[in-house]
């Protein structure tokens, strides 16, 4: 594989079936997803299997409870450390926006904010065969 095809560098510190996933080539333009179907799964879900099974079993509508990092937290490069709103209440910690595609999540809920609308990005709480997984739906902030 090219060098230049190679995805952003994973944390290597979290197992192999919790890194997250996503692409920068989902997105055109200002970071803006191509289509409705864009995705990013967030890294670092394994604490959080209680909580995400909880949410899951939740009929309400799941969004992010996150804002965009200020200028200060992008200075450090900290990871972004994701929680969910359900409606009533906003969970713990749920993990991380993936290495490298930070600038893709802060984009989304600064362009959700910009409209007028919440800066909330819809969720979706997944089961997959290693546990609960996050599934931003960046799709649907275009």
């Amino acid at each position: 594989m090219p060098f230049w095809n190679n995805p952003p560098s994973a944390d290597d510190s979290l197992p192999k079936n919790d890194r997250g996933s996503g692409s920068l080539s989902n997105y055109v333009g200002v970071l803006m997803p191509r289509n409705a179907k864009v995705t990013m799964r967030l890294a670092g879900s394994d604490p959080s299997q209680d909580e995400l099974a909880a949410l899951a079993a939740e009929e309400a509508e799941l969004t992010t409870a996150t804002p965009a990092r200020t200028t200060a937290e992008e200075g450090v490069d900290a990871p972004i450390e994701v929680r969910i709103f359900s409606g009533r209440r906003v969970s713990g910690v749920v993990g991380t926006v993936p290495r490298g595609l930070e600038s893709a999540y802060d984009e989304a809920v600064r362009r959700l904010d910009g409209r007028g609308s919440k800066p909330r990005i819809p969720v979706a709480a997944v089961k997959t065969k290693h546990g609960y997984r996050v599934d931003l739906l960046m799709g649907l902030t275009r």
